[in-house]
């Protein structure tokens, strides 16, 4: 056996233990399989949830063993400190108070990799040299939040299209569905601070599902100006590219036959060779491609595919994924691990956010895209293992999660919609393929005497019911239901007409950031109308109102309380709401929004997952006790024998551990 203890922190948000144990049954997960007979796990793998169960606050708690009232990420987004309905940037170590387990194991002399965790790790918040961080900023891929320079579009070539027109997605500034695409310059936690008054349900986190991609039309034509010997049939097509301002020229081409049967792309139209060769039913990745922007040469890469080619007319529609900037590392510590996984691995890959309700793009476009992700992340992590000789590795995978947002509204039949439910269970299941074939990588680690916990920050979004109240979305103010009950109120122009402002002259309340209602006192808030010695008798009116609440006959709420009596849950402090609130099971939204012991349709739950196994664990093994998300750290610290991180309140689940 191996003198030096070596830990494996596998991340999987998103990942739902009562969908894993249904995939287990069906026979889809061999390796995770062989896992739990290797190791040990609680009762259905479930892992005791702490509140609430999102992203930002339960991987720092994943790391710290403190619960979101001690190491301050009370929520996906912070509260502003200067608008009561304002949010800000959270997912930063600036703004966590708790020591991270990864700087005990650094400073104990273990060389530790902590990659792309999207709660407390960037920037690196120990001086150690043993400590190496990548990203960490935005919980979707590695890079999505700073090297996506051009985000996925659509190019429809037709002979009826006269000129080329460029039509770019709406802007969504809600950061909804755990997706950042525009993270902060710098580690300030003050930075990126919004405002988003939610007043529909296509406002806030459940729009996630059907976010816009850039569509360009094309004429389809005889070609001109180039420098290539052409056949008479071929005809060309712009594709514009980076915002509209870069044009790629491409070609339709005829076999022998004279059907139409590729596309080739070119970067000028002096170029003896193309930089992409398209041909239906194959997804094309990492096509390579270069660019001046604003005097700066960039070298980028972004995935392809034809999707459709009239072999009689030419009339095409393409695919062009997001394009990622290759050589930027300014979420990597040391940069030089970049230039490695580039020239070891490959550059990273982008990963695919176009509209999920366009049933033909799921198994052409979106699946494809994040198989390749999975791969590339697990062969990134084995070369880093290798390479760098890591002893602790504390690693995230966010596929799971994210084709929870995209498909698991579309899971249920939805009368109007016309949706195929099959195909977006099918595309869920998917996911937990490819994270089983992710999980086999690592799985000969065990017989290098490597301990390895499989964890998530939560269980799948569950599919919400058809209607649910506006209430609990964490990405922004949510206006109706306290509105409803007259204590937000909106301002109104001189017709009457509603306006997109909180009368705060009116206002008592609002609740902002999913389970977090604010009072709006005198003397604490801006424009404060409350008189603070009113305070407890209001908490006390809005909480029975909460509770009197109902939709379609229903109550809505299933708990809520003050901020002292939150502590019970660790969810009390200067970080969170003089209300905390839960909804009922039902009427969630998404996950944070309900209790970690929700269960839903299609044997969902919100609860995290947990196993374990390797050196210092039993082997097939079930424990009775209920082990909780601030129980991990705790656990990681008695496996590798060091001090648990300061602010640690967890503790180790001796019952699985044989050391």
């Amino acid at each position: 056996m191996s003198m030096r203890k070596k830990l494996l922190v596998l991340g999987v948000d998103g990942m739902d233990p009562s969908l894993a144990n249904r995939f287990l049954d069906e026979g889809c997960m061999p390796n995770l399989k062989t896992f739990i007979q290797a190791g040990s796990s609680s009762v259905g793998l479930k892992l005791m949830g702490g509140v609430p169960t999102i992203t930002p606050p339960m991987w720092t708690s994943l790391a710290t063993g403190a619960n979101p009232s001690t190491h301050g990420i009370t929520d996906f987004w912070g509260q502003s400190k200067t608008d009561m309905a304002g949010f800000e940037f959270n997912i930063t170590s600036a703004r966590c108070h708790a020591e991270q387990m990864w700087n005990v194991t650094a400073e104990a002399g273990m060389k530790t990799l902590v990659w792309h965790w999207p709660g407390s790790s960037w920037p690196p918040s120990s001086d150690s040299d043993n400590l190496h961080v990548v990203d960490g900023v935005q919980p979707s891929s590695v890079g999505y939040g700073d090297c996506l320079i051009d985000d996925d579009k659509m190019i429809y070539a037709d002979p009826a299209n006269e000129t080329v027109v460029y039509d770019p997605k709406m802007v969504d500034t809600s950061g909804a569905g755990c997706v950042l695409s525009d993270v902060p310059e710098d580690d300030t936690p003050t930075q990126n601070e919004n405002i988003n008054l939610i007043l529909s349900h296509e406002e806030g986190d459940l729009s996630a599902d059907k976010l816009p991609y850039d569509k360009v039309y094309s004429p389809l034509r005889m070609p001109k100006g180039w420098e290539l010997t052409l056949p008479d049939n071929a005809l060309e097509l712009t594709c514009l590219l980076y915002g509209g301002a870069i044009r790629r020229p491409a070609l339709v081409l005829a076999d022998d036959s004279g059907k139409y049967h590729r596309v080739e792309i070119y970067r000028t139209k002096h170029d003896a060779a193309p930089m992409a060769v398209l041909e239906k039913d194959r997804f094309y990745t990492d096509v390579l491609d270069e660019v001046v922007i604003e005097g700066k040469s960039i070298k980028t890469n972004r995935h392809m595919k034809l999707m459709d080619l009239d072999e009689e007319t030419g009339k095409c529609r393409i695919y062009f994924g997001g394009a990622m900037d290759i050589g930027k590392d300014d979420l990597w510590h040391p940069r030089y691990l970049k230039t490695k996984i580039n020239e070891n691995v490959g550059p990273v890959p982008a990963t695919s956010m176009v509209d999920a309700s366009e049933e033909g793009l799921v198994n052409t476009v979106l699946l494809p895209t994040f198989e390749h992700y999975v791969d590339w992340q697990a062969k990134a992590l084995e070369y880093l293992i290798e390479a760098e000789q890591y002893d602790v590795v504390f690693s995230h995978l966010h596929n799971v999660d994210t084709f929870g947002h995209l498909f698991w509204y579309f899971a249920k039949p939805r009368e109007g919609l016309g949706n195929d439910a099959t195909l977006y269970q099918n595309a869920m299941k998917k996911a937990y393929i490819d994270t089983d074939r992710y999980l086999g990588h690592f799985l000969p680690l065990l017989e290098d005497d490597w301990t390895i916990l499989l964890v998530s920050d939560h269980g799948l979004l569950t599919p919400p019911e058809d209607t649910i109240p506006l209430l609990g979305d964490g990405f922004g103010c949510n206006i109706r239901v306290l509105e409803d009950l007259g204590y937000t109120v909106l301002k109104k122009d001189a017709e009457g007409n509603e306006l997109r402002e909180i009368d705060y002259s009116k206002t008592r309340a609002v609740a902002n950031r999913g389970n977090h209602i604010y009072l709006n006192i005198k003397g604490r808030e801006p424009q404060g109308i409350v008189d603070p010695a009113e305070k407890y008798e209001l908490e006390r009116q809005i909480i029975d109102d909460l509770y009197s609440y109902r939709q379609d006959g229903k109550r809505v709420v299933s708990l809520a309380v003050r901020n002292k009596e939150a502590a019970i849950f660790g969810l009390n402090g200067d970080e969170s709401g003089d209300i905390i609130y839960w909804l009922e099971e039902g009427f969630n939204r998404l996950h944070g929004d309900s209790l970690p012991t929700f269960e839903g349709m299609y044997m969902t739950s919100v609860s995290p997952i947990f196993a374990a196994a390797g050196v210092g664990v039993k082997k097939n093994f079930v424990t009775t006790r209920v082990i909780r998300t601030i129980d991990v750290t705790p656990t990681i610290a008695t496996i590798l024998g060091l001090r648990m991180p300061a602010e640690c309140e967890g503790a180790p689940a001796y019952q699985i551990l044989n050391v």
